[in-house]
C-alpha cells in the first residue's frame, strides 16, 4: 500500500479575487509566501517523494513547505477551464446563460466552454497515480484534488461532496493496487515556532 498526501497550493491574487485560474500560471502572492515559509510537512512525510504541478503556485508551495524542489508532472496541472479562465465564478453563476454549474451538479462529463471534463482530467492523472512506488506528497490544485478524492470516496460529482478541500492540510489517500481509499481526517502542516 502507498499513501498519497495531497496539498493545495497557497493563495494567489486571483484566488483572493475569486477569479478562475485553471492553467493560467499565476504565482503565489507575498502573504501566501510568508505563511507557507512558516510551515512545514509533518515529520512522517518529510522524506516522502515530492511532486507538484509544473505551475509556479504549486511548485513554489512545495519547495516552501518541504525545503526542497519537487519533481513536476504535467498530469498534476489544474483543470483547463477554457473560456472561463480569468473570469469571476460569481459572475458566471449569476448569468443563467453561461452554463456554469456548482460542483455537485457536474457529473464526470461537465465541460466548461473550451475546457476539460472531470473524466478527461482523471484520464491524465490516473497513469501518474499508478506509477507511484512509495509514499508521496503531491502539491497541486483544487481541481486535481477533487478528481482523486472523488474517486477515493466513490463520489460522482452528483450531490454534496463528501469532503471539503482546505489549504495547509494534507488530504491522504491510500493506494492499494487499483483501489483508492480516503483517510478520514486531513493532517495540518506544522507551524514553525518563531522566536
Amino acid at each position: 500500500m502507498i499513501r498519497l498526501a495531497l496539498l493545495r497550493h497557497g493563495h494567489t491574487s486571483w484566488n483572493r479575487a475569486g477569479r478562475i485560474q485553471g492553467r493560467s500560471d499565476i504565482p503565489l502572492d507575498d502573504t501566501a509566501r510568508a505563511e507557507l515559509a512558516a510551515q512545514s510537512l509533518p515529520p512522517d512525510w518529510a522524506d516522502a517523494d515530492l511532486w507538484s504541478s509544473p505551475l509556479k503556485r504549486a511548485a513554489e508551495t512545495a519547495e516552501l513547505v518541504a525545503g526542497r524542489p519537487p519533481r513536476t508532472a504535467p498530469a498534476l496541472t489544474e483543470m483547463n477551464w477554457g473560456e472561463w479562465e480569468g473570469l469571476h465564478g460569481t459572475d458566471l453563476k449569476a448569468d443563467p446563460s453561461s452554463g456554469f454549474r456548482d460542483i455537485e451538479d457536474w457529473g464526470w462529463h461537465y465541460r466548461p466552454p473550451g475546457g476539460e471534463t472531470p473524466a478527461e482530467v482523471w484520464d491524465r492523472i490516473e497513469p501518474w497515480l499508478r506509477g507511484l512506488t512509495r509514499d508521496t506528497v503531491a502539491v497541486c490544485h483544487i481541481g486535481i484534488m477533487r478528481m482523486i478524492l472523488a474517486r477515493a470516496h466513490g463520489w460522482d460529482f452528483d450531490g454534496p461532496a463528501p469532503f471539503r478541500v482546505k489549504r495547509n492540510r494534507l488530504f491522504i489517500v491510500e493506494i492499494d493496487g487499483p483501489t483508492l481509499r480516503p483517510v478520514d481526517e486531513p493532517i495540518r502542516l506544522i507551524r514553525e515556532e518563531t522566536a
